[in-house]
């Protein structure tokens, strides 16, 4: 359960970066040794339908107001594992927003990558945070 927490952090710290927050759980993850970047943990790159795009979009923006609500709690808790706790919660509320519209977590990790490594793609789920039609 842990490797698809910090998979799915680390998605949600992408998407986040589309958005321009803060990234939540970088702190949080490093002192346990894990790299964001584990070998064998990254979803397979997909090509989405505009339909999941949309919903990606719509969980990313939900996404990153967790990440501003929790990143405060994050950055004031005093110890390792009182952070974890936060970061923990944090990613609980996350997969039920991911859930929520439409998406399992690996659907969404899996777009995630795919938007990251897809410059129109990004551009495309961009342009869906911001209200504009997707060109098709």
């Amino acid at each position: 359960m842990q490797r698809s927490t910090y998979a799915f952090l680390s998605a949600a710290i992408l998407t986040t970066a589309l958005s321009g927050a803060p990234a939540l759980a970088q702190q949080a993850a490093q002192p346990q040794g894990q790299s964001q970047a584990q070998p064998g943990m990254a979803p397979a790159a997909v090509k989405p339908s505009d339909q999941q795009l949309q919903r990606f979009a719509s969980a990313s923006q939900k996404i990153s107001g967790v990440v501003d609500e929790y990143r405060p709690k994050v950055d004031a808790a005093k110890t390792n594992e009182a952070k974890q706790k936060v970061v923990q919660e944090a990613d609980a509320k996350m997969v039920q927003l991911v859930r929520a519209d439409g998406l399992t977590v690996e659907e969404f990790n899996g777009i995630g990558q795919a938007v990251q490594q897809d410059p129109q793609l990004k551009q495309r789920v961009i342009n869906m945070s911001q209200g504009a039609p997707a060109p098709r």
